[in-house]
């Protein structure tokens, strides 16, 4: 009886499909080539995504605090391991939206989405009102 329950537990998880990632889920070199941000579902939200900018190209400025944020308690922190994107809603594969984007430069937030090229770059747009701003993000 045990091995017909561990025979059909198999049977069940074979049959069962992978949940393939979305195509703008990754590692992204962003656009001037400064950093990397991982694309991945937030925690404890796994139905939207979040970017977390997990390398910085200059080492100095990787351990550099975020001093343009507008809440002086997170002034101190460093930019390597900053949530740059956050709470991105699926519209459809390979298209988020509603979700938000920081700009450590400016210390401002921006709506934003992220969509998926045919040429497997992503175009990551900050919104204010109905204008927006976009890169282009390479796997990295």
């Amino acid at each position: 009886m045990r091995r017909l329950a561990v025979s059909a537990g198999l049977f069940l998880a074979a049959a069962s499909p992978a949940l393939a990632a979305d195509p703008v889920e990754g590692d992204w070199l962003t656009e001037p080539g400064a950093g990397k941000v991982r694309i991945a579902p937030c925690p404890g939200r796994p139905e939207r995504l979040c970017g977390t900018l997990f390398w910085v190209k200059d080492p100095a400025e990787a351990r550099s605090p975020d001093v343009n944020n507008p809440d002086p308690g997170l002034r101190k922190r460093p930019l390597q391991g900053l949530l740059m994107l956050r709470d991105l809603k699926q519209a459809a594969s390979g298209r988020w939206t509603g979700g938000q984007i920081y700009d450590p430069k400016t210390g401002k937030t921006f709506d934003s989405k992220v969509s998926a090229n045919p040429n497997g770059t992503i175009k990551v747009e900050g919104c204010i009102m109905m204008v927006c701003q976009a890169q282009t993000w390479k796997r990295g």
